[in-house]
Protein backbone atom coordinates (compact mmCIF):
# COMPACT_ATOMS: atom_id res chain seq x y z
CA UNK A 1 0.00 0.00 0.00
CA UNK A 2 1.46 3.20 -1.11
CA UNK A 3 0.96 6.01 1.67
CA UNK A 4 3.03 8.56 2.34
CA UNK A 5 3.96 7.23 5.72
CA UNK A 6 5.16 4.23 3.82
CA UNK A 7 7.37 5.74 1.55
CA UNK A 8 8.40 7.62 4.78
CA UNK A 9 9.26 5.23 7.01
CA UNK A 10 10.69 2.93 4.07
CA UNK A 11 12.61 5.69 3.44
CA UNK A 12 14.38 6.42 6.78
CA UNK A 13 15.17 2.62 7.36
CA UNK A 14 16.53 2.19 3.48
CA UNK A 15 19.21 5.16 4.53
CA UNK A 16 19.60 3.93 7.90
CA UNK A 17 20.57 0.55 6.45
CA UNK A 18 22.96 2.35 3.62
CA UNK A 19 24.57 4.40 6.49
CA UNK A 20 25.31 1.70 8.26
CA UNK A 21 26.60 -0.85 5.60
CA UNK A 22 29.48 2.14 5.52
CA UNK A 23 29.75 2.13 9.29
CA UNK A 24 30.29 -1.60 9.33
CA UNK A 25 32.60 -1.24 6.69
CA UNK A 26 34.71 1.39 8.55
CA UNK A 27 34.34 -0.72 10.82
CA UNK A 28 35.36 -4.04 9.30
CA UNK A 29 38.54 -1.95 7.89
CA UNK A 30 40.10 -1.29 11.95
CA UNK A 31 39.23 -4.46 13.34
CA UNK A 32 41.87 -6.15 15.52
CA UNK A 33 41.30 -9.17 13.98
CA UNK A 34 41.31 -10.89 10.23
CA UNK A 35 38.48 -13.05 11.45
CA UNK A 36 36.70 -9.82 12.76
CA UNK A 37 37.26 -7.94 9.64
CA UNK A 38 35.75 -11.22 7.71
CA UNK A 39 31.97 -11.10 10.02
CA UNK A 40 31.94 -7.56 9.51
CA UNK A 41 32.44 -7.88 6.30
CA UNK A 42 29.82 -10.52 5.87
CA UNK A 43 27.58 -7.96 8.30
CA UNK A 44 28.30 -4.90 5.91
CA UNK A 45 26.85 -7.21 2.68
CA UNK A 46 24.01 -8.02 4.39
CA UNK A 47 23.08 -4.46 5.21
CA UNK A 48 23.49 -3.05 1.78
CA UNK A 49 21.17 -6.54 0.76
CA UNK A 50 19.01 -4.76 3.41
CA UNK A 51 19.08 -1.70 1.44
CA UNK A 52 18.42 -3.05 -1.90
CA UNK A 53 15.42 -4.77 -1.05
CA UNK A 54 14.07 -1.80 0.26
CA UNK A 55 14.90 0.17 -2.76
CA UNK A 56 13.40 -2.57 -4.85
CA UNK A 57 10.18 -2.66 -2.60
CA UNK A 58 9.30 1.44 -3.70
CA UNK A 59 9.85 0.91 -6.56
CA UNK A 60 7.25 -1.94 -7.00
CA UNK A 61 5.30 0.53 -4.75
CA UNK A 62 5.87 3.58 -7.77
CA UNK A 63 8.04 5.71 -5.45
CA UNK A 64 12.17 6.56 -6.76
CA UNK A 65 14.26 5.25 -3.92
CA UNK A 66 16.27 8.29 -3.93
CA UNK A 67 13.25 10.87 -3.58
CA UNK A 68 12.31 8.42 -0.93
CA UNK A 69 15.34 9.02 1.29
CA UNK A 70 16.36 12.65 0.60
CA UNK A 71 14.65 13.94 3.31
CA UNK A 72 16.48 11.93 5.79
CA UNK A 73 20.01 12.66 4.91
CA UNK A 74 20.72 16.02 6.59
CA UNK A 75 19.19 14.86 10.12
CA UNK A 76 20.68 11.28 10.09
CA UNK A 77 23.87 12.31 8.38
CA UNK A 78 23.32 15.44 11.63
CA UNK A 79 22.98 12.57 13.81
CA UNK A 80 25.67 10.46 13.35
CA UNK A 81 28.05 13.38 13.43
CA UNK A 82 27.06 13.78 16.40
CA UNK A 83 27.25 10.73 17.82
CA UNK A 84 30.73 10.07 16.57
CA UNK A 85 32.37 7.15 17.74
CA UNK A 86 35.85 7.92 19.07
CA UNK A 87 37.37 3.74 19.05
CA UNK A 88 36.72 0.61 18.24
CA UNK A 89 34.50 0.06 21.24
CA UNK A 90 32.40 2.97 21.06
CA UNK A 91 31.52 2.35 17.96
CA UNK A 92 30.63 -1.36 18.56
CA UNK A 93 28.15 0.10 21.29
CA UNK A 94 27.09 2.70 19.06
CA UNK A 95 25.81 -0.52 16.57
CA UNK A 96 24.78 -2.40 19.10
CA UNK A 97 22.76 -0.12 21.41
CA UNK A 98 22.07 3.02 18.94
CA UNK A 99 21.08 0.58 16.34
CA UNK A 100 19.14 -1.65 18.67
CA UNK A 101 16.89 1.62 19.63
CA UNK A 102 16.51 2.54 16.24
CA UNK A 103 14.88 -1.24 14.94
CA UNK A 104 12.76 -1.11 18.32
CA UNK A 105 11.33 1.99 16.75
CA UNK A 106 10.99 0.82 13.25
CA UNK A 107 9.24 -2.31 13.78
CA UNK A 108 6.80 -0.65 17.00
CA UNK A 109 5.81 2.07 14.35
CA UNK A 110 5.11 -0.11 11.29
CA UNK A 111 2.95 -2.14 13.36
CA UNK A 112 0.43 0.65 12.09
CA UNK A 113 1.15 0.40 8.44
CA UNK A 114 0.01 -2.51 6.24
CA UNK A 115 0.60 -6.04 6.60
CA UNK A 116 3.11 -6.52 3.83
CA UNK A 117 5.43 -3.43 4.84
CA UNK A 118 5.55 -4.25 8.46
CA UNK A 119 6.81 -7.93 6.97
CA UNK A 120 9.35 -6.47 5.08
CA UNK A 121 10.30 -4.25 7.99
CA UNK A 122 10.12 -7.30 10.37
CA UNK A 123 12.29 -9.03 8.28
CA UNK A 124 14.77 -6.52 7.07
CA UNK A 125 15.76 -5.76 11.40
CA UNK A 126 15.68 -9.50 12.95
CA UNK A 127 19.08 -10.13 12.04
CA UNK A 128 20.92 -10.30 15.19
CA UNK A 129 24.89 -11.05 13.99
CA UNK A 130 26.11 -7.48 14.42
CA UNK A 131 24.47 -7.40 17.91
CA UNK A 132 25.92 -10.68 18.79
CA UNK A 133 29.40 -9.93 17.47
CA UNK A 134 29.45 -6.73 19.81
CA UNK A 135 28.44 -8.04 22.93
CA UNK A 136 30.78 -10.52 22.40
CA UNK A 137 33.66 -8.19 22.09
CA UNK A 138 32.70 -5.62 24.49
CA UNK A 139 32.32 -8.16 27.00
CA UNK A 140 35.89 -9.62 26.59
CA UNK A 141 37.26 -5.51 26.42
CA UNK A 142 34.92 -5.21 29.78
CA UNK A 143 36.55 -8.77 31.76
CA UNK A 144 39.92 -7.45 30.22
CA UNK A 145 39.81 -3.72 31.46
CA UNK A 146 37.07 -3.16 33.65
CA UNK A 147 37.84 0.61 33.39
CA UNK A 148 36.36 1.27 30.39
CA UNK A 149 32.93 0.07 31.62
CA UNK A 150 32.26 3.50 33.07
CA UNK A 151 32.85 5.50 29.72
CA UNK A 152 30.90 2.48 27.84
CA UNK A 153 27.82 3.32 30.23
CA UNK A 154 27.87 6.95 30.07
CA UNK A 155 28.19 6.38 26.10
CA UNK A 156 24.98 3.97 26.02
CA UNK A 157 22.46 6.42 28.20
CA UNK A 158 24.10 9.09 25.97
CA UNK A 159 22.86 7.20 23.13
CA UNK A 160 19.44 6.44 24.62
CA UNK A 161 18.77 10.20 25.08
CA UNK A 162 19.77 11.33 21.39
CA UNK A 163 17.98 8.60 19.77
CA UNK A 164 14.33 9.27 21.39
CA UNK A 165 15.37 13.54 20.43
CA UNK A 166 16.23 12.05 16.86
CA UNK A 167 13.57 9.94 16.26
CA UNK A 168 10.98 12.82 17.34
CA UNK A 169 12.76 15.46 15.41
CA UNK A 170 12.64 13.22 12.26
CA UNK A 171 9.63 12.85 12.97
CA UNK A 172 8.27 16.28 13.51
CA UNK A 173 9.61 17.31 10.23
CA UNK A 174 7.80 14.98 7.98
CA UNK A 175 3.71 15.26 9.07
CA UNK A 176 3.06 11.82 7.30
CA UNK A 177 5.56 10.24 10.13
CA UNK A 178 4.58 12.47 12.86
CA UNK A 179 0.88 11.48 12.27
CA UNK A 180 2.24 7.88 12.55
CA UNK A 181 4.01 8.19 15.25
CA UNK A 182 1.87 10.83 17.19
CA UNK A 183 -1.65 10.41 15.56
CA UNK A 184 -2.00 6.53 15.33
CA UNK A 185 -1.65 5.91 19.11
CA UNK A 186 -3.39 7.57 21.66
CA UNK A 187 -1.06 9.12 25.22
CA UNK A 188 -1.42 5.33 26.97
CA UNK A 189 0.06 3.75 23.75
CA UNK A 190 2.45 6.15 23.28
CA UNK A 191 3.43 6.10 26.98
CA UNK A 192 3.74 2.38 26.35
CA UNK A 193 6.01 2.49 23.15
CA UNK A 194 8.38 4.90 25.06
CA UNK A 195 8.41 2.39 28.18
CA UNK A 196 9.30 -0.83 25.56
CA UNK A 197 12.05 1.40 23.93
CA UNK A 198 13.25 1.52 27.87
CA UNK A 199 13.18 -1.78 28.93
CA UNK A 200 14.92 -3.09 25.57
CA UNK A 201 17.86 -0.40 26.35
CA UNK A 202 18.15 -1.69 29.57
CA UNK A 203 18.25 -5.33 28.53
CA UNK A 204 21.18 -3.99 26.11
CA UNK A 205 22.70 -2.96 28.55
CA UNK A 206 22.60 -5.85 31.20
CA UNK A 207 23.78 -7.83 28.67
CA UNK A 208 27.28 -6.31 28.61
CA UNK A 209 27.03 -5.48 32.66
CA UNK A 210 26.25 -2.10 32.68
CA UNK A 211 24.08 0.31 34.15
CA UNK A 212 21.54 2.34 32.16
Amino acid sequence: MTTPSVIDLLGVLAYGELTSFERTTYGASIAPTVADKVTLAAVAAHEHANFERISAYLVSLGVNPLDAMEPFVAPLNAFHANLEAKDWLEGLMKSYVGDGIAADFYREISTHLDDQTTELVTDILSDSTLADFAVEHLRSAIATDPKVSGRLALWGRRMMGEMISQATVVAGSRPALQELFLGSVNATELTSLVNKLTVAHARRMDQLGLAS
